[in-house]
């Protein structure tokens, strides 16, 4: 598993990218594409760019770790 660059959510930049969404998962970057293109995740599409907003992706991430910070 790929360490997080990122050690509080106060480090992430106000919108995320795949290559930071893969960063503080820890995951690979095609995993973080499949993420950005699933219904449920919080993705902004800005032409043809896929981002994610901080708020939203902390949302998110809570929501699926149970609401554990």
């Amino acid at each position: 598993m790929k360490l997080s660059v990122y050690k509080s959510y106060d480090d992430l930049p106000l919108f995320l990218n795949a290559r930071m969404v893969a960063q503080v998962l820890g995951v690979s970057i095609s995993t973080a594409y499949e993420l950005l293109n699933d219904p449920s995740f919080p993705t902004l599409r800005v032409g043809s760019r896929m981002v994610v907003p901080k708020e939203k992706f902390i949302l998110w991430a809570e929501g699926q770790s149970g609401g554990a910070k």
